[in-house]
């Protein structure tokens, strides 16, 4: 059926398949360097106690039958090598068959991953990721052109991404409505990039242009996306445009390569390639009718959970980043409804003095994303996830937010724990654990442009309280 597929847009499915398989790849090398100490067999919050109260049919797993370290690892690497495959063209040298088994692989992967992973994996990015695979999975390859309800779905994903963040912004903090959040989030974000401190340091007016702007492109331009072309794909672009600034002023692991690998769907391939002088692309033919009956099944799967983030969207009382069934299809997004004023920030030291005294010297703790040494220019990690470097933003907010999680890494560190280590940029006590731990809290600030000329630092901090007493192991 010829109005089944669209030949103009081979070039778009190529980069946005190719992408996509790129971010499974970090997602899987993230989850196989990290998981010992986050979530394995003596990890901070073990597979094996979690689904040993939590059923299947609320988290669906491999890990659900069975769990080792060793089974966990191997886990990861291979779907970390098939979206290696993947990014070299694999699922287009392949039947069709066979590269939606391989698209239908990296999901469960995942899926099996993130429904273990706790607190560890809570963020929207995790669901984003799971729900764009799925939708890959009916794309076809190589064989057929692509399927227009499947771009069209992709649309509609990336429109709740936009628009759902763009609602919760004005359902939310003031400081939204009147254009001041940025006055605050370059330098409050949860994990600041080397560029952040230049950012938060532009002029007042500006931030309250970049604001505003920021409204236009969440919940005007997405609307664009559903209007013929050109116009869609301007709406893309200008999406794509307004994403590389996020990827340029923070570390928000890969949610903006997502929402820009998303926003290929709506971009017209046949003028791209025109644009980059490609050579005109010959259709690739009618697609077979059970692949049809498929992508049809897909689409009326997808309209059927519609309902539930439709009607979030609609609420009132919105929630963010919210999975409506346990395979993370069909959700809803959103993100920094509110603001935070103020940085605090954690800082975990350690000292091998058996006897705590006034004298007893106390060395920090370096992480490898989140502020610290006032001196050091924060990093460019995204699209890698630091997710121990997450939560210490959010234990620094309240230790609610870490409870479950902020004791069994504190006993950790008083062992010497060798995967929790490694999640460190810095140990001060390589050969002999410490005695005791501590943990204060400060509060964080952006250097003025002043300062940074006088002393080097990046970040002025100041302390506010004790955090966590000095804590050591229990003797025998």
């Amino acid at each position: 059926m010829e109005w089944f597929t669209a030949s103009g847009y081979w070039l778009s499915r190529l980069l946005l398949t190719r992408a996509l398989a790129a971010i499974y790849l970090v997602g899987f090398v993230s989850a196989a360097l990290q998981f010992r100490a986050l979530i394995g067999e003596r990890g901070m919050l073990p597979v094996p106690q979690y689904v040993a109260y939590v059923p299947p049919r609320r988290a669906p797993s491999v890990f659900q039958f069975h769990y080792s370290d060793r089974f966990f690892a191997a886990w990861a690497w291979t779907g970390a090598l098939l979206s290696a495959a993947m990014v070299a063209g694999a699922a287009d040298a392949v039947p069709l068959g066979a590269a939606m088994a391989m698209w239908a692989a990296l999901w469960v992967l995942y899926l099996s991953i993130v429904n273990v992973g706790q607190t560890w994996y809570s963020f929207g990015w995790e669901s984003l990721l799971l729900e764009a695979g799925f939708l890959a999975v009916f794309l076809g390859n190589a064989r057929t052109d692509p399927p227009v309800l499947t771009l069209w779905l992709m649309r509609w994903l990336l429109f709740r991404v936009e628009f759902g963040a763009g609602l919760i912004k004005l359902r939310g903090d003031p400081c939204w409505r009147d254009l001041t959040c940025l006055y605050y989030h370059h330098e409050t974000q949860p994990m600041p990039g080397p560029l952040s401190w230049f950012f938060h340091r532009l002029p007042k007016p500006l931030h309250r242009v970049e604001t505003a702007a920021n409204h236009v492109a969440q919940l005007v331009v997405p609307i664009g996306l559903f209007a013929p072309q050109p116009v869609a794909g301007v709406a893309a672009t200008v999406i794509i445009c307004t994403q590389l600034w996020l990827v340029a002023s923070g570390n928000f692991s890969w949610l903006n390569w997502l929402t820009i690998v998303l926003a290929l769907s709506a971009v017209d391939g046949a003028a791209l390639a025109e644009l980059l002088g490609l050579p005109r692309h010959a259709p690739a033919g009618a697609a077979p009718l059970w692949f049809e009956v498929l992508v049809l099944a897909a689409g009326a799967l997808v309209v059927t959970l519609s309902w539930w983030p439709v009607r979030n969207l609609l609420s009132a009382r919105q929630r963010m980043n919210m999975s409506f069934n346990a395979f993370h299809l069909v959700n809803t997004y959103g993100a920094f409804g509110s603001i935070n004023r103020s940085r605090y920030e954690v800082v975990v030291e350690g000292t091998s003095d058996e006897r705590l005294t006034e004298d007893t010297v106390w060395k920090e703790y370096g992480f490898r994303g989140k502020p610290g040494d006032p001196r050091r220019l924060p990093r460019q990690f995204a699209p890698y996830h630091l997710r121990l470097d997450w939560l210490m933003w959010f234990a620094g907010i309240s230790p609610g937010y870490a409870r479950e999680w902020f004791g069994p890494f504190v006993e950790r560190l008083l062992t010497g724990d060798p995967a929790t280590l490694r999640l460190l940029r810095h140990n001060p006590f390589p050969t002999t654990p410490p005695t005791h731990v501590r943990a204060r809290l400060y509060l964080y600030r952006f250097t003025t442009w002043r300062e940074l000329r006088e002393t080097g630092c990046w970040w002025h901090r100041t302390l506010v309280r004790e955090y966590l007493p000095p804590a050591r192991l229990a003797r025998p």
